[in-house]
Formats: structure tokens, sequence, C-alpha cells
């Protein structure tokens, strides 16, 4: 006799196993390989994000510095190119973590976050980078009684502190924005998220880059990093490049700063899109602002509509491997897929029967405190930033800025941050962080389902500002 079928396995038959994103003809082709010996004033170390950041920025800052960019596969073709493109004002990984963290500044934190946004917004439109930039907002949505309350909480508290922008939706408002059963409530953030095509803003930031003279190196990966003279040296495949200060956006991968290693763990996320909803879909679930939605469990789901009318699901599962081994392998996990699909349908049910077209995941960056750490090695020669635990569409920006003002040992707003001067505290060797991440793990899950209240060993982790989130 056949085997019962899974349910939902269906919708994921057709589903294609590569990012929504990438999967575009339009995708530039990569640069050249670096060979032989490069010189230059300033290298950076890595396509994403933080990379392409610090490139332009330097290029803005005094146009005559020559900047040279490495990547080791191909631009934004990891975390950059494949998250979901929430592009979020906030530096601290949202209002509550950042009122746990840095009370004192979190009123800076909170203007230059914002002020970034705009200066990506800025950007985007200056360049004309074409990457479906809409300034919709987010709102976080409560599914269960207790994360209604903690969302009340917090808006109080941020209407106390004067941070405004933020909205507390009922069941009725927020269903007439978007209509889910499971929906109780929802706090929205109306200005400071914005939604984007994650992948063609990389392209459009490294097309930004070519044309400002940023020389840029594809399939080149920074193998070593060394002094050498007056400045640095990094070898590479086919040969090396010689600096006078050094930026690293590896982020997720392997610093070339060793020191820096025990700070990060990668943890590998999933998502799904759907096949683009018809006109009577759509009139179903609503969503004519387009924000972007996340719910408030510990195990969360991400959510958005794209431009041309899917729906992108994903979260939830967040896969710590032992070791902290990066492997194509783990990119993707039928599994998850699975388990989102059930959840995509119990969410909005009156889409039952459609389909997805992608699914996918990969590794991103998390260290123990949620946001991104900085520093300097070498004598002030090398800068690095990482950290930025899945909220780094936006807050890279911000990044990029910092590590060019370290390198230029300048006083400024952001080297001044308490949270700039700070590091999380580290994770520790294994087996201690395998078993540490998965009692963590489940006690998250044991909380989700318990009211939101949290073990002995959840609020142990709280007095010691540690923490696992995806």
């Amino acid at each position: 006799m056949a085997p019962a079928a899974l349910p939902f396995a269906s919708s994921l038959a057709d589903a294609r196993p590569v990012p929504f994103w990438l999967d575009d003809p339009g995708r530039p082709g990569a640069r050249p390989a670096l060979t032989g010996t490069e010189r230059c004033d300033l290298l950076v170390v890595g396509g994403g994000y933080s990379g392409l950041w610090t490139a332009l920025l330097a290029k803005e800052r005094d146009p005559g510095r020559d900047v040279v960019l490495i990547e080791g596969r191909e631009v934004g073709w990891a975390a950059s190119g494949r998250n979901g493109g929430f592009c979020a004002a906030s530096l601290t990984h949202g209002l509550g973590n950042g009122l746990a963290r840095w009370p004192q500044e979190l009123g800076r934190l909170e203007e230059l976050g914002a002020r970034n946004l705009d200066a990506i917004e800025d950007t985007v439109a200056r360049y004309g980078i074409d990457c479906d930039f809409e300034r919709t907002g987010e709102i976080d949505v409560a599914t269960e009684p207790h994360q209604l309350a903690e969302l009340n909480e917090l808006h109080q508290e941020a209407t106390r502190l004067g941070f405004g922008g933020l909205q507390m939706l009922d069941r009725d408002a927020v269903r007439a924005e978007v209509d889910s059963p499971t929906f109780l409530g929802g706090l929205w953030d109306r200005d400071g998220v914005a939604m984007l095509h994650p992948a063609k803003l990389a392209w459009g930031l490294k097309q930004t880059c070519l044309g400002l003279g940023v020389r840029i190196y594809e399939n080149t990966r920074g193998l070593e990093l060394a002094p050498s003279g007056p400045g640095m040296a990094v070898r590479t495949p086919y040969g090396r490049v010689l600096a006078r200060h050094v930026a690293l956006g590896t982020n997720v991968f392997p610093s070339l700063v060793k020191r820096v290693r025990p700070y990060t763990v990668p943890v590998y996320d999933y998502a799904l899109t759907t096949e683009p909803l018809s006109v009577e879909q759509l009139a179903s679930v609503g969503w004519k602002r387009r924000q972007g939605l996340g719910d408030s469990a510990n195990q969360f789901h991400y959510f958005r509509i794209t431009a041309d009318h899917r729906i992108l699901w994903g979260g939830y599962d967040a896969v710590y491997p032992f070791g902290g081994r990066l492997d194509a392998e783990l990119d993707h996990r039928p599994e998850t897929y699975l388990r989102l699909a059930g959840h995509f349908f119990h969410c909005f049910p009156q889409l039952e029967g459609i389909r997805f077209s992608h699914a996918w995941g990969g590794a991103i960056d998390t260290c123990s405190r949620f946001a991104a750490f900085f520093g300097t090695a070498h004598g002030g020669k090398v800068a690095y930033a990482a950290g930025y635990t899945g909220l780094g569409v936006g807050a890279t920006r911000f990044g990029a800025d910092v590590m060019l003002d370290l390198l230029a040992g300048a006083r400024t707003e952001r080297t001044e941050l308490k949270m700039v001067r700070s590091k999380p505290l580290p994770f520790p060797p294994e087996p201690v962080a395998w078993a540490g991440i998965g009692l963590t793990k489940w006690s998250l899950a044991r909380a989700d389902a318990n009211g939101g209240r949290r073990n002995a060993w959840l609020r142990t982790l709280d007095r010691l500002g540690l923490g696992f989130d995806s």
C-alpha cells in the first residue's frame, strides 16, 4: 500500500531549490578574479552589503581614495542576496533589544538609525538603483494573548520615551491591513522599515561602486591577512593585495582576524515564496499597503509580498550546525520547508491550493547580543563589523560608516557609542556551545507554548545578556 501523502507536500512539488531573488535572468555576470599583485589605499574583503557599502562610502568621503573589493564568490550570492528584504532603521535588532542593552543611548541610536535608513533611500534614488524600494513599514503581529500584552507594553514604553511612529492595532485593525484568522493585534512601525529586492540592491551597489572607480574582483577569496611594511597584505588564490587599510565585511564566514571568530556562530534560516497571487487571492488577503510582517513568537516567522505579488514566508527554524561548520548541504532542508508550508496555510487558510515556486536557505551570522559589533586589529590598520543577526540589510550601511571612522582614527558620534565600543560575550567552545544553544532553543519553544513564561535557563541568560536568535 502506498504511504499517505504528507500534508502540504504537494504545494512544494514545483519549488525550485534556489533563492527567489537570485533566480533572475538579469543577474549580472561576475567580474574577473584577481591575479598577481594589486596595491590600493583601502582593501574591502567581502562583496555583501557590508563590503559594498564600505567601498561606496569610502569613495564618497574621498573620491581620490584607491579602493579594491574582493569577493570569494559573486557579489550578493550569500545572505545579502537571499534574505527577506526587510530594510530596518533599527540598529539594535528592535526597540526591545535596544532598551535592554543600551537604554542610556537608545535615543541617539534610534536617531542614527533613522538617518541611516533615510540615507539608504537617498542613495537608491540618487544612483538610480532599481531594487523595488518601498517605505511601507512593518507590523509585528500577535498570534497569542501574551504576545499582544507584550506588544502593548512595548508600545507604552516607546510612547513614554518619546519614540513616535508606532501604532497599536487591535484585531480588526490588523486584519483590515492583512487578513489572517490567527492575528490578534499588531504594532505597526509606519516609517522605520522599507521593503526591497535584496539581490537587486547588492547588484545596484556593485554597479555604483564600479562607476565610482572601485576595482572589484569576484571569485577571489581572502585567504590570509598579515602586516606588510607600513600596511597590510591579503593573500588570495592567484595573487595578493597590498593595502594601507583593510575593512573586513565577511560576517558569517571565518574572520581573517582569528580572535573575532568566537563572537559569532552561523545559523541556518529558510524561506519559501509562493507563485504569484491572482487578483482574487490578493483580495482575500488584503495587504494593499504591502507592509512587512513578523509574528512575535520566539520561534518567529517573517513574511512580505513581492513586487510581482508573491508571498515570501520564512523563519521559525534556526539551525545551528555542530562546530559552527558552513556546509552547502545545509542550504536546503526539506523538513523545514514542509513545516513552513504547514505554518503558511495555518496563517492563510484562504490560500489553500496555492503552490510554492522557490524554497531555499542559508547561513547568517548570529552574536549573543543580536546586534552588530565592531573593532580594529593590527594597530588600527584593519577594521571589522559582524554579528548583524538577520537585521543587516539596513544596519550594514551604519557598520560601514563605523569601520571607516575607526580606520581614520576619528572620534565621531558613532565611535563614541557604548554599542560601538563594547563587544558581546563570545560563544563557548564545543561541545558547550552545541549543548547551550540546543537547551536555549528548547527553552524558547517551551516559552512559546507556555504563555511566554521563561524558564530558569532563559532567565539566567537574560541576566548575563546572552541569547540565541536568527
